[in-house]
């Protein structure tokens, strides 16, 4: 029998229940709702697991975020985090958003040839606003756990923002593509970009080339410092100086995490640099920094398994036998830290997960071109899909248990996330499929964890959303899954 998690609608008024496992859909239409019917679906809501496993269950809450004020709408989500008081921060792209969802722009500016456009740089030659609706959120959002907007700001579509609280003059320059973000257990907020560079065509468009630094803000959205200067011509994963007040130079980075105990901040560095990089969270100063396996890193340039062709680059390894590259491909997308002093990286070029020994990775050059666990601070590989050709493992995240039992890994490729039994790495239970639905993913990128084990995901492309998993039953997870993560061609 095929192995299948029934989700269903935070608002159960609808009664629509929802598969999230096997690749199949499996989903089926319920008459409207009501508390028997609740607590029917609850219990066939709990997943067909192995004999002797058990994980939480999981709800989404089609409710969730409430509404945005101002007719804003958010364009892809770069990235999320969940602050120490369970805030769920946003990070989106505004420029991603099409242009028949912003006709409620007015005139920003003009283009080359001085034609008024708005702040995406669609025309308003005819007419200074199109429609009454809609205008582009700020790219910074704070929620509370609830969905209610707490704080708002950031990026050009944020009036007066570039010109009062983040000046090139002082080191602040906006990313041209909202990638990652962070809050730490101080509150301040760090953001990222991973733009390769673009034209100054419209008022929007950046014009500083490659995103290649990291912002430090307050949790009001004043600018503390830059980590490497905008504008890098190129990757060098062997930088550790050449950025401003001798800090790193990175380049095109995914994300970051702040180790609350030592205050370091371990950055995934990323779609340029194919490195873990470690700093001073407090002055952005070098630490250390480490390659696939805990050694020196290698570029995709000079690794001799590698391919011109990112897409191909894993599953051409992989049907040869090269299971274990000795390089992070790019892009290094994810470092999440677990309580026991765990490093996970999402290496999602080679669809893996590698695990490190946060007291020794990165404390000096080392070599581990066998890939021998406990060498470099190298613990393990958790292969994801690994037959997939497109990058899987995009952002993990911890259940709320105190041993963090479950480990769950977003896959981008094939729209789910995955709910991993953290101690022997195989996979329990799947959470979503491929679609638009409530429940469903259209290119899964971001994903967090609140304490109290709620889910929160981001998509980028087209799905352009924020959604809730509540977490409901167990809030840790136990027993012998199965070992080949995200594979299908299995009996369920």
């Amino acid at each position: 029998m095929k192995k299948t998690h029934w989700l269903y609608s935070g608002l159960l008024l609808a009664g629509i229940v929802l598969s999230a496992c096997s690749g199949l859909n499996t989903g089926k239409i319920e008459p409207a709702a009501t508390d028997s019917m609740t607590t029917r679906l609850m219990a066939q809501s709990v997943p067909r697991l192995k004999p002797g496993t058990s994980t939480p269950g999981f709800v989404v809450d089609a409710s969730w975020p409430k509404p945005l004020p101002n007719n804003w709408t958010i364009g892809q989500i770069g990235g999320l985090s969940v602050d120490s008081d369970d805030n769920i921060w946003v990070y989106h792209r505004g420029r991603s958003v099409a242009e028949s969802f912003a006709f409620g722009l007015g005139i920003a500016g003009t283009d080359s040839l001085g034609n008024p456009v708005d702040g995406l740089g669609n025309s308003r030659s005819l007419a200074p606003q199109i429609a009454g609706c809609c205008s582009i959120a700020p790219s910074v959002l704070k929620f509370d756990p609830e969905g209610n907007l707490l704080t708002a700001w950031g990026g050009p579509q944020d009036p007066g923002f570039l010109q009062n609280q983040c000046r090139p003059d002082e080191g602040c320059i906006w990313p041209a593509v909202e990638h990652g973000i962070y809050v730490d257990h101080n509150n301040f907020v760090y953001i990222t970009g991973n733009g390769p560079g673009s034209s100054a065509e419209f008022p929007w468009a950046a014009t500083h080339g490659a995103d290649s630094h990291i912002l430090k803000f307050t949790a009001q959205g004043e600018f503390i410092y830059q980590i490497g200067y905008a504008g890098a011509q190129g990757a060098d994963s062997q930088d550790r100086d050449s950025g401003p007040n001798d800090t790193p130079q990175p380049y095109r980075v995914a994300d970051m995490m702040v180790d609350p105990d030592t205050n370091r901040m371990y950055i995934a560095d990323g779609y340029g640099n194919h490195r873990v990089l470690i700093v001073d969270a407090a002055t952005g100063k070098y630490i250390g920094h480490f390659g696939a396996y805990g050694q020196n890193p290698v570029d995709d340039s000079v690794s001799p398994s590698s391919s011109p062709n990112l897409v191909e680059a894993w599953a051409k390894d992989y049907r040869n036998g090269v299971t274990k590259p000795a390089n992070f491909r790019n892009p290094v997308h994810c470092a999440k830290l677990s309580d026991d002093g765990l490093l996970y990286i999402c290496d999602r070029g080679n669809n893996r997960i590698q695990v490190f020994d946060l007291e020794q990775a990165g404390r000096g050059e080392c070599q581990n071109a066998q890939a021998r666990e406990g060498l470099c601070g190298f613990i393990r590989d958790i292969p994801i899909a690994p037959f997939s050709a497109s990058g899987t493992v995009v952002s993990i995240g911890f259940s709320s248990d105190p041993d963090q039992s479950c480990l769950y890994a977003a896959d981008l490729a094939n729209g789910t996330f995955y709910i991993i039994n953290r101690e022997n790495a195989t996979e329990l239970d799947r959470i979503g499929r491929p679609g638009r639905q409530a429940g469903e993913f259209h290119w899964i990128h971001a994903l967090s964890v609140d304490s109290s084990g709620n889910i929160y995901t981001g998509e980028v492309d087209s799905g352009q959303r924020v959604q809730k998993f509540t977490r409901y039953g167990s809030d840790s997870c136990s027993g012998l899954g199965y070992q080949d993560i995200g594979a299908y061609e299995r009996n369920r």
